[in-house]
């Protein structure tokens, strides 16, 4: 097996071109296929806002479109892999490669370095597009389809415990000492967790310490009775940070922002294996599009004339949606914690890269 993995600029170029080419094709078909789908499902619930109209569906597409590019941009590499090792096999390409000389890691060759390629686009896609568009579009929905205040960041039914008290809100706007909380309850409780009496109000904000309510009403269990009373400052303990770590969202949050709040949460004592293995995700599933090559590369040898090379593509196309199926396994052993996040994150990977250069070289080299 030669060592020099591009041995003709010409055909690099040419291989590469073919790749990338199909992908965008394949990408373009899944999305907009995929994209009308679900906004079949979803345009009911936009329009049932009093006011929303055409442009809201439109930008619903805006924001859910990156979303589908991110998922299925590995999908659309592998199919585009399968497509184009397919044609230049039934084309006899292949053959007149090797014939040349070219070993099967070489035919292969542009097409891995072209994936890198469009592997480093993805993460920095994902990075600077996705994970914007994503908290975006939780936003919106978390207020039904309606305005969203300037300051973003909205968290609905939140929940804090301050002792033996309960402080919830429906929505949590805003971060660490500007975080308001609109229609918050706050429930005071004795020793046996026994509800004693309910403060209601429309809105909280942090009064350093603790949390100012705004018009509360209190509502006493015992002899239930309902008052009203001035503002009233509640859950002394609870702190703008607690609260900032409360719910993070990881699809939301670049790799910076997630490793900050695992920190936060970590130096907490709070459970972070879910997250860290998110994380980890952010690089391994860009890099995903690496292995569609190797994985498809079965598709690419043999005589297309013995009638195989259909069956050559399906098992080329069942070893990458193997990798799929496993690494979302894997994904969620790691959330309960049965993998490490790393392990949980990266094994998939590894694994198949292992199964494919096994194939690749026990049935070509």
């Amino acid at each position: 097996m030669r060592l020099d993995f591009f041995p003709s600029r010409t055909l690099t170029l040419y291989l590469a071109r073919l790749f990338v080419t199909r992908v965008l094709a394949v990408l373009v078909m899944l999305v907009l296929v995929l994209q009308m789908l679900d906004l079949l499902g979803e345009s009911g619930n936009i329009l049932s806002y009093p006011g929303n109209g055409e442009a809201e569906l439109w930008h619903y597409v805006s924001l859910r479109m990156p979303q589908l590019i991110a998922r299925f941009l590995p999908y659309s590499a592998l199919l585009a892999t399968i497509i184009t090792l397919a044609t230049l096999n039934q084309h006899s390409e292949v053959i007149a490669m090797k014939s040349a000389g070219m070993s099967a890691h070489q035919v292969l060759a542009p097409l891995i370095l072209a994936a890198a390629v469009v592997a480093c686009v993805s993460f920095a896609f994902n990075e600077r597009v996705v994970t914007r568009a994503t908290a975006t579009l939780d936003a919106w929905k978390d207020m039904e389809y309606g305005p969203i205040p300037q300051d973003s960041g909205i968290r609905r039914n939140v929940y804090f415990a301050d002792g033996t008290d309960v402080l919830t809100a429906e929505r949590l706007i805003g971060s660490m000492e500007n975080t308001v909380m609109e229609e918050v309850t706050f429930y005071r409780r004795d020793e046996g967790r026994m509800i004693r009496e309910q403060l209601r109000s429309p809105r909280a904000t942090y009064a350093n310490p603790g949390w100012r309510l705004e018009s509360p009403t209190r509502f006493v269990v015992q002899t239930a009775q309902t008052q009203k009373l001035e503002p009233i400052v509640v859950a002394e303990d609870l702190t703008p940070a607690q609260v900032e770590i409360s719910g993070v969202n990881p699809d939301a949050m670049n790799i910076i922002e997630l490793r900050r709040s695992i920190d936060l949460l970590d130096g907490a004592g709070r459970r972070t294996e879910e997250l860290e293995g998110k994380w980890w995700h952010k690089f391994s599933g860009p890099l995903s599009a690496v292995l569609m090559p190797l994985l498809g590369a079965v598709a690419a040898f043999g005589l297309a004339r013995s009638g195989q090379l259909f069956v050559r593509a399906v098992i080329g196309m069942a070893l990458g949606f193997a990798y799929f199926v496993v690494d979302n396994a894997a994904l969620a052993m790691g959330n309960f914690g049965t993998y490490p996040p790393l392990l949980a994150a990266w094994a998939p990977f590894l694994l198949f890269f292992l199964v494919g250069e096994t194939v690749l070289v026990r049935t070509e080299e």
